[in-house]
């Protein structure tokens, strides 16, 4: 679904790109050539070319008959000059011929109605206004039919006459064009060029426009060209006037080409499939030319929003820094015995490396192992390493907040630690993360998580996102005061804050996030220790990923959910309410969402529109993002040597995290429900690896 819907953005962006001309749009003209294939009779013949059915091997051309004039106007419908050309028209009583751009139909469907309620003949002039003779023949094809489509869908007409862009009078064809016309012949079109151009484009003067529009031989036929689009038509109007009334009074009568010729209408109307395919596509694309200012107002909406926050962390993130170099800042040293809660469930592979890194711990504790109903033997490890400072709990699986309220309830001391059974610490991690426990204000302190299998790319990509979006993310909700949430992987947590809370819930998915917000909505301080860290062992598949990321999405959204009311609330609640829960909706759930945008709108850039402002803004982009990680990276004090990969992060990992977000939304929106999806570990971050 998720993939779908930006399937369709594109595709909107697309038709809305055909319907300015800017998608496929290609402005190449053709310099004249030989004209060794071209027949001597067609360029010594009449305007009109006749291609069609058994006279494609031999084409022939027709005149306008003398004493008769056809007016042609190409390159609209305009909505500013169209109609002035309709009312002179219609005030002198003239019908004309309309050669149409299916871009401009799309955009001005009116117009078209009002050109065939005019009595006027309508052919068709390419979809993008593309010179024919540089286009293969699948593109011919579908500049005829989607010019067709668009004629079917806004005045449910089809059009046999056809006339290239960029063209002349018959003398011009050459071995490049001929087969365009034999091409469009067989396809059951009438080729009409001029026989005289009044060069209107060029404004040359309305006594100019009106002498290149008069027949060089008295009373002969003509087929004069005009334009109603493409610029200012204030002459060509004019001059209109005035060909009319001088050509009425030499005895010409005006028409379209189809009666000129003594045939019936080139246009007719069409019914069934093709009428409603052409209203179908009418429709999809007047919706597309419609939503694009949403659009673009919901991409400057993600722009605002990144570089808001960007701004934030960089103002926000040293004063962070300054404050951790601070031994004291809290007050006098923690050295009291704290208690650490250890849930597992099936984690054979990791527990033994767990319970080892906490045997190296520099600071007093107590060690509670909650099996949570494992089915691997995970308790029986636990036992057999017969740790003096551990005690194992043994329970029917209830998931995660059941086990670590059971290992709460059994907890010695005022200070909790929660850790996940596949995370080790470092020997001063609980130290660290308790030290701002000194301040009775603070309820709980969230540590640093890092990637501990970072050597792989996934790992890499993944060791990026926790420095640059969690550990700078957190210094910046810390001087604000409003962390959302507390990793699993490592936190802390006054038993007397859990127990007015009511302790871990299991109302979300998103266990940590959902008792981190309860704690600030109570009133409790929490701030980020960064050199409380612990080394856990990331998704190392794609699959496990979108899993894990899935769940925390979905869970984080649960948790924002039923947090809401803090909105409205008083005191501390709505403190986080109205500053912590809309910046945290802001930055983590409506800027992803509408990020995609960005890629879209790059896609389209590059495919469709200028090419090298679009890589060059987008390489901007990148260069930016490379200068906030390599200081979220000096922050953190780790080696930058894994953003070489940061390039390709953001052109694939990025993309999965962006849709695995709108799969959630969209699965939260629908009422849908997730289940507890444990990852395969590999036990494989054995010791503390050093920064």
């Amino acid at each position: 679904m998720p993939l779908s819907l930006l399937a369709c953005l594109l595709a909107l962006l697309v038709l809305r790109g055909l319907a300015t001309n800017e998608a496929f749009h290609d402005s190449r003209i053709a310099i004249s050539v030989d004209k060794t294939t071209v027949p001597d009779h067609l360029l010594k013949g009449g305007p009109i070319i006749d291609a069609r059915g058994a006279r494609n091997e031999r084409p022939v051309s027709y005149r306008i008959p003398d004493h008769t004039v056809v007016l042609s106007f190409d390159d609209g419908p305009s909505p500013e000059w169209t109609p002035k050309i309709l009312e002179v028209l219609a005030s002198r009583n003239v019908r004309a011929d309309f050669f149409v751009t299916g871009a401009m139909t799309t955009r001005h469907p009116d117009l078209i109605r009002q050109i065939v309620a005019g009595g006027h003949e309508l052919g068709v002039h390419t979809f993008t206004h593309a010179d024919m003779a540089y286009q293969s023949r699948g593109r011919i094809g579908w500049e005829l039919a989607q010019t067709q489509l668009a004629l079917a869908g806004v005045a449910g007409i089809h059009s046999a006459l056809f006339r290239p862009p960029y063209s002349s009078d018959a003398t011009a064809m050459d071995d490049w064009n001929y087969p365009v016309i034999k091409y469009v012949g067989a396809r059951g079109y009438l080729t009409a060029f001029i026989d005289r151009d009044t060069e209107d484009w060029k404004r040359p003067g309305v006594e100019e426009i009106v002498k290149r529009a008069t027949p060089s031989k008295p009373g002969a036929g003509a087929l004069i060209l005009m334009h109603d689009a493409g610029g200012d038509r204030t002459q060509t109007i004019a001059a209109l006037e005035q060909v009319i009334d001088k050509l009425q009074a030499q005895g010409y009568r005006f028409t379209t080409i189809s009666d000129a010729l003594g045939a019936s209408s080139a246009t007719v109307p069409v019914h069934g499939y093709q009428l409603w395919a052409g209203k179908g596509y009418i429709w999809a694309t007047q919706f597309a030319v419609l939503t694009l200012p949403v659009l673009v107002g919901l991409l400057a909406l993600v722009g605002f929003l990144n570089f808001g926050r960007f701004a934030l962390m960089l103002v926000l993130a040293p004063i962070h820094a300054r404050r951790s170099k601070k031994r004291d800042a809290w007050g006098p040293p923690v050295t009291g015995p704290v208690t650490v809660l250890v849930p597992a469930y099936n984690e054979r592979e990791c527990i033994a490396n767990t319970l080892e890194s906490l045997a190296a711990c520099d600071h007093p504790i107590e060690v509670i192992v909650i099996d949570d109903g494992s089915t691997d033997g995970t308790a029986d490890i636990v036992e057999e390493m017969a740790l003096p400072f551990v005690r194992l709990i043994r329970k029917a699986n209830g998931g995660k907040s059941s086990a670590l309220n059971a290992g709460i309830a059994a907890a010695s001391h005022e200070i909790i630690v929660m850790m996940d059974g596949d995370t080790v610490f470092e020997p001063s991690t609980v130290r660290e993360l308790v030290q701002p426990f000194a301040d009775p204000a603070i309820g709980a302190v969230a540590g640093n998580a890092k990637v501990g299998n970072r050597d792989s790319l996934i790992g890499a990509w993944q060791h990026i996102e926790y420095v640059l979006g969690h550990n700078l993310d957190r210094r910046m909700y810390d001087m604000l005061g409003v962390i959302p949430t507390i990793p699993g992987a490592v936190g802390a947590f006054r038993k007397e804050a859990l127990q007015r809370v009511g302790g871990m819930s299991d109302d979300t998915l998103a266990e940590d996030t959902d008792i981190t917000i309860a704690v600030l909505c109570d009133g409790w301080r929490i701030v980020y220790a960064e050199h409380a860290r612990a080394w856990t062992e990331a998704p190392a598949s794609l699959q496990q990923l979108w899993s894990q990321r899935y769940r925390w999405s979905y869970g984080s959204m649960q948790a924002m959910w039923k947090h809401r009311g803090a909105v409205t609330s008083r005191g501390p609640a709505g403190r986080f309410g109205r500053l912590g829960l809309p910046l945290v909706v802001l930055f983590g759930v409506v800027a992803p969402l509408l990020a995609p945008l960005v890629d879209l709108f790059l896609l389209y850039g590059v495919l469709f529109g200028d090419a090298p402002i679009t890589l060059t803004s987008w390489g901007g982009f990148i260069l930016l993002q490379a200068a906030l990680s390599w200081y979220a990276f000096r922050l953190d004090r780790e080696k930058p040597w894994h953003l070489i990969s940061l390039p390709i992060q953001q052109l694939v990992y990025r993309q999965l995290m962006y849709i695995v977000l709108l799969q959630s939304a969209i699965t939260a929106m629908t009422g849908g429900r997730l289940r507890w999806q444990k990852l395969r570990r590999t036990g494989e971050v054995a010791v503390p690896v050093e920064a």
